[in-house]
């Protein structure tokens, strides 16, 4: 037989070709100095296939930051009073009453004061209402209502005046409160809404009224039970002397009392009613309310944006209604940074579990040898090793976010307003639509045992499901998100300033209207396959593609169906441009923890990075083939490196979720426990 070195296949001559067609392409076109410079410690880390091992203290000190101690002040007071910790079953009022006492204690008892760092330190804020969430995540959402929705509503959207006379008694849960925006016919669309809230110059007074049974506010927190007052977002009318006879400014939010402070009674011409048993976060207290004629004094209008003085007349610093609802909403972008930041956290438990249960179930294996874990079969890496590398990139971006929104509270800057709003709706839109599927995934991967509702699958999977809905609809938010990209490419256009999120829009939309590299499209060298500037140009390449095409099909269409139908005939186009576009911001925020981590974590790092990088490429290879970004052979070698990466985090799958740093306590899924965990999962069901 002849030796293959003496007798070469045909396709092993075309990878010497191709090899020594990439060295020559690096002496025509050489790398960019600048890139050298910003990309060196990246480029000098190995690509070498050796056995990895994980710092894991130094690994979380890195990814839990600053905020540490107060996530473990939170996890031990609750360790400390069992009596607090939610049962695996419990009826809706049982849980209910529970959650209040959650949060009555982690307040009054804990001394642990989230609303002073609403403003103060947001970050901080976020880093107690993620270890709330991690206890119950009912207990995270109404810690949300009260500091986020109802407190946050009177900071940011009141004057002196309000701060002076509810903070404390917000701070101190004195004063529960319910964010009452959301109407039966209106959601996403909040400048639909019906509620009014009539200036009566004689009394002095706001008349809040719900005209019909579309405007009964819906699925409001706080409001079944436990709430005494109610942020309202109402339609502000004002009395004139024409034909109309009112004037409307548009909604405004006003506070009305709704329960008696004493008695606990409802106030006259509040209706209260309970929306009942959800799919899951039972421990909220969700409830309709209607208004009949309800008065409130002139000062109980957030006056921020707009006021009402006594003889009726308007003011307000910006001179339009739509400018008016943007600032006032804007204001409330928190709520979307809170759920993007929360879903990791619910991602992070999940894959904790489904890692350790994956590492300690073992079935079957080779002939007269042991049973091997069920982790190292391929199948099992290709489920869960991809979704733990992206835990890590959506936990760099969130991070990232909460930063900028931090920042944009300090500064009030106008340009970071609306790049905090943009990236705040992506980001919370394709995190909870990820995090939601890769809960089944999950459960999936853990078998029948899996299926235990004290295992923890069920329940975490319904509590978030409504991530996806609330503080606005993904749907809703991608378009958002669309809609901004295509201002920014008609700013690119025109020679204006890119916000901040989007500056390499300028460069990359140059390269993707000149044609594919047809010698890089085949380069399939782990070095270069692993390159942090491939994998970000092949992300920002795909983005400028997709936003280019959808432009041109825009304004092809609006010539016959108008901007709305055109919208409406591109819309899957634009919400895949929107995803693009989140996952290059994703993978940038990426590149860069992994610039500045700790050196002795890197090399694991990166390897977590490039798995998330090429895996992304690899599930939409189909658009870069289309085009020839990547031939053939490249596309092969993108899913060969990818199956590998698998393969090595698999090696150390243990430690990256060690590194979150969740105690069994937490995790509390008895298939997940650090020790003896069939003992602890038997021992449950009486043994």
């Amino acid at each position: 037989m002849d030796s293959p070195n003496t007798n070469p296949t045909a396709e092993d001559e075309s990878q010497l070709v191709s090899r020594r067609i990439q060295r020559l392409s690096l002496h025509l076109t050489p790398i960019p100095n600048s890139f050298i410079r910003d990309h060196h410690q990246l480029q000098l880390l190995t690509c070498a296939r050796v056995k990895l091992s994980v710092n894991t203290a130094l690994l979380s000190d890195f990814l839990r930051g600053k905020h540490r101690g107060i996530q473990e002040k939170v996890y031990e007071y609750f360790k400390s009073r069992p009596d607090l910790q939610t049962p695996v079953e419990i009826s809706k009022d049982e849980h209910r009453e529970l959650c209040m006492r959650q949060l009555l204690g982690l307040v009054r008892e804990a001394g642990i004061r989230p609303f002073r760092y609403i403003v103060e330190d947001p970050s901080k804020y976020f880093a107690i209402a993620e270890a709330a969430g991690s206890v119950d995540m009912s207990l995270g959402i109404k810690l949300g209502v009260q500091y986020s929705l109802w407190g946050g509503s009177v900071l940011n959207l009141g004057t002196k005046k309000h701060k002076d006379k509810y903070y404390d008694v917000i701070d101190n849960l004195e004063y529960p409160g319910c964010f009452a925006m959301t109407e039966l016919h209106h959601g996403s669309n909040v400048q639909g809404l019906q509620t009014v809230a009539t200036f009566d110059p004689i009394t002095d007074e706001f008349i809040i009224n719900t005209p019909n049974d579309g405007a009964i506010k819906w699925w409001i927190g706080n409001a079944a039970v436990h709430g005494k007052f109610a942020t309202v977002f109402a339609r502000l009318l004002l009395p004139t002397h024409d034909i109309k006879g009112v004037s409307d400014m548009g909604v405004h939010a006003f506070i009305v009392p709704i329960r008696d402070l004493k008695t606990h009674q409802t106030l006259p011409g509040v209706e209260i009613h309970d929306c009942g048993h959800k799919v899951g976060l039972n421990g909220v207290d969700n409830g309709a309310l209607r208004f009949h004629s309800v008065r409130i004094p002139r000062d109980n209008l957030l006056n921020r944006f707009g006021d009402v003085s006594r003889d009726g007349k308007y003011t307000s610093n910006l001179p339009s209604i739509n400018k008016r609802f943007a600032a006032t909403l804007g204001e409330l972008v928190g709520g979307r940074v809170a759920l993007a930041y929360s879903s990791v956290s619910v991602l992070k438990v999940s894959i904790t579990i489904a890692i350790r249960y994956s590492l300690l179930r073992q079935q079957f294996g080779p002939p007269k040898q042991p049973e091997i874990s069920i982790l190292d079969y391929q199948s099992h890496q290709h489920k869960l090793m991809p979704m733990l590398a992206s835990t890590y990139a959506f936990h760099f971006a969130t991070l990232h976010l909460v930063q900028m929104y931090s920042e944009m509270k300090k500064s009030h800057d106008d340009q970071l307003v609306g790049d905090v709003h943009s990236l705040s709706a992506g980001l919370k839109a394709y995190v909870t639509s990820y995090t939601a599927k890769s809960l089944s995934t999950c459960r999936e991967a853990c078998g029948g045992h899996g299926y235990a509702a004290v295992n923890r699958f069920g329940s975490l999977r319904n509590d978030h499901d409504i991530f996806q809905t609330f503080e606005g609809d993904n749907t809703v938010l991608l378009q958002q998100v669309a809609a901004d990209l295509l201002k920014q490419y008609r700013e690119k256009f025109q020679g204006g300033t890119l916000a901040v999120t989007w500056n390499y829009l300028r460069e990359s939309m140059n390269t993707y209207l000149s044609q594919p590299n047809p010698v890089t499209a085949r380069w399939e060298g782990e070095e270069h396959l692993r390159d942090p500037k491939f994998q970000l140009d092949a992300f920002r390449y795909r983005t400028s593609r997709l936003l280019q095409s959808v432009a041109v099909r825009l304004r092809k269409h609006s010539k016959t169906l108008g901007s709305f139908g055109a919208w409406n005939r591109c819309l899957n186009h634009l919400l895949t441009l929107a995803e693009s576009h989140i996952e290059s911001v994703i993978l940038a925020k990426f590149i860069e923890a992994v610039q500045s981590c700790p050196e002795e974590t890197r090399v694991t790092l990166k390897l977590v990075c490039d798995l998330y990088a090429l895996d992304r490429i690899w599930n939409d290879i189909g658009t870069y083939r289309i085009v020839d970004y990547v031939a053939p052979n490249k596309a092969k070698a993108i899913h060969k490196l990818t199956e590998y990466l698998s393969f090595q985090l698999r090696n150390v799958a243990g430690e990256l979720v060690d590194a979150f740093n969740l105690p069994d306590h937490v995790t509390r899924a008895p298939i997940a426990m650090q020790s003896e965990a069939y003992s602890q999962y038997t021992q449950h069901v009486g043994f």
